[in-house]
């Protein structure tokens, strides 16, 4: 079925909750762990029915805000989604309390049990009025980013289409482009202020009656941190700055040589070349034939699962006024299927979704047999390992985009791949400051974030925007809005994809093989143990970011 024929229909939560109510009633009348199976297979269905239709509404909602339909059941959802909650960790309680519990462990694994447990000390019946609020923050953040309206040279731009202009190879159209862009925060910088410091005063005080000091512990569970804690995390970012930094450093001065420019300024940071970063040949519709051959090429397992794709019609990729910015992955069980959004934009920007939220979509394919649904429940820092993984493994089809500017594309594509951690760290170490401080004015968050912000990318300069100079860089971060502690999983993931890049330039197919097991394995082991099993080094120990650093110095010499 393509996605425009899905039929949606609001979820009835007084029928949902009377739904719950028998499922409970039935586990807790079984016998053994077999009836209790049975049970929790009828417990699949109905939370597999209940996802469908609300991602249905939220990706119609995400197609455009303005639809006033789609905005009232996004608005519906946002209420009623922590009552969905509570239902779901009270049948996860009597899972986890259950006499035939050893059974059940066997059926669907010792991780699922540990996320179970995370989920009960990550919420209560209490915190429902609070997240509510949070959504509503949460979805008025989204909205107004997308409902940014940018006036360029005649046209009326939302932030996702003014990108092109802020790579532009001229650099007072970038100069323009940047200042464009930053005007609106600029402009937005009351609301935007206004709406994180209810979203930190809110989230501290779930964390307060869940009787926790802060909303970091609860952040890390909500996050299903299941085999790591804060202190590694903290670890790992010592390692990069101490060894990634100063790298980072390098490739950006390369790059600073390499445009012939004197200085670089904050609107010279994501320019490459000084003809302009390439950009994809072709319309959007004819990326996404190019990239259903590069699929068909790629595996036969990737050319099942593209041509799934392309014949649901599970992409909305076309930059529109009015769309939700940013692009993601998502699944609609009822159908296993994932869906595709992003905003096309004319920048290489377009090839990284065919090839990292393909990667998502690709191990949601594999993992839609799988009949256990706790294994397609994976932690961040995998499932972007999948996404980030896939950029490198499709790179010998790059030509197919870029023709012969491909090579510049590749050789742009690895030093971003290794100059993001710095700043990715850089968000999860801010996110850290604000909830361990939740105190903290607005003018003291921005002030922590510049104050970081020279710790892992000390080459920025903002010269002559008072907005970014005094900390503003980070509301354009939607995930320190909507997603707390999210990023720190880009930074782990990219490490490992970075390995991979390393192994598969020795031995394609083995590299891919290891990467295809990862995929299958999906969440039926913790990361630590999943990535040592398919021969990838554990990101958080001592010495691997040094290692990485030193393999990626002699490729990037070569």
């Amino acid at each position: 079925m393509k996605f425009n024929e899905m039929p949606y229909e609001r979820v009835n939560f007084e029928e949902v909750e009377k739904s719950f109510q028998e499922l409970l009633k039935a586990f807790a009348e079984a016998k053994s762990g077999e009836e209790q199976f049975e049970v929790h297979k009828r417990y699949y269905e109905l939370s597999d029915h209940v996802m469908t239709m609300m991602t249905i509404a939220h990706i119609r909602h995400d197609c455009n805000t303005e639809d006033k339909y789609y905005e009232a059941e996004q608005d519906y959802y946002d209420e009623v989604t922590p009552i969905l909650q509570n239902l779901m960790v009270e049948y996860s309680k009597q899972m986890y309390d259950s006499p035939f519990r050893a059974y059940l462990e066997e059926k669907i694994g010792k991780v699922a049990f540990k996320n179970i447990e995370l989920q009960i000390k990550s919420f209560d019946e209490k915190l429902i009025p609070l997240m509510q609020e949070e959504n509503a923050l949460t979805t008025k953040y989204s909205k107004l980013i997308a409902g940014a309206k940018i006036e360029w040279e005649g046209e009326i731009l939302n932030l996702s289409l003014l990108r092109k202009h802020m790579t532009s190879s001229d650099r007072d159209v970038r100069i323009r482009a940047f200042k464009k862009h930053t005007q609106f925060f600029a402009d937005n910088a009351e609301e935007f202020d206004e709406i994180y410091d209810k979203l930190v005063k809110n989230r501290t005080e779930q964390a307060k009656i869940l009787g926790y000091e802060n909303y970091v512990e609860l952040g890390y569970y909500r996050m299903q941190r299941n085999c790591y804690d804060m202190n590694m995390v903290n670890c790992f970012r010592d390692q990069v700055k101490k060894y990634l930094v100063p790298f980072a450093e390098k490739l950006h001065e390369a790059r600073r040589e390499r445009l012939e420019l004197p200085h670089l300024m904050y609107y010279d940071e994501i320019v490459t070349f000084k003809d302009g970063n390439p950009a994809p040949t072709g319309t959007a519709e004819e990326i996404l034939a190019t990239g259903q051959k590069m699929y068909s090429e790629l595996s036969e397992e990737t050319h099942k699962f593209f041509d799934f794709m392309m014949d649901g019609e599970l992409f909305d990729v076309f930059g529109r006024k009015n769309k939700r910015a940013g692009g993601y992955m998502t699944y609609l069980p009822d159908y296993k299927a994932p869906f595709i959004f992003a905003n096309f934009n004319g920048t290489n920007g377009d090839i990284d979704v065919i090839t990292h939220e393909c990667g998502h979509a690709f191990q949601g394919f594999l993992s839609s047999e799988d009949a256990i649904r706790e294994h397609s429940e994976i932690t961040m820092e995998t499932a972007e390992i999948h996404s980030m993984s896939m950029e490198f493994f499709t790179e010998p089809w790059m030509k197919l985009f870029f023709g012969d500017r491909t090579e510049d594309y590749l050789s742009m594509h690895l030093a971003e791949a290794v100059t993001f951690i710095p700043y990715g760290c850089l968000v999860d170490e801010f996110q850290h400051e604000v909830y361990l401080h939740p105190e903290m004015t607005p003018a003291e968050r921005k002030a922590t974030w510049r104050k970081l912000e020279k710790e892992y990318k000390p080459h920025l300069d903002y010269e002559g925007d008072d907005f970014l100079s005094n900390g503003g860089f980070w509301q354009r971060q939607q995930h320190i809005y909507a997603m707390p502690f999210y990023y720190i999983d880009y930074c782990l993931a990219q490490t490992c994809a970075l390995e991979y890049k390393v192994l598969m330039d020795e031995d394609y197919k083995g590299a891919w093989e290891s990467y295809l097991k990862l995929c299958k394995l999906s969440a039926s082991g913790f990361f630590v143990d999943m990535i040592k099993e398919v021969g990838l080094h554990n990101p958080l120990e001592e010495g691997c970011i040094k290692s990485i650093v030193e393999k990626m110095e002699s490729k990037i010499d070569k």
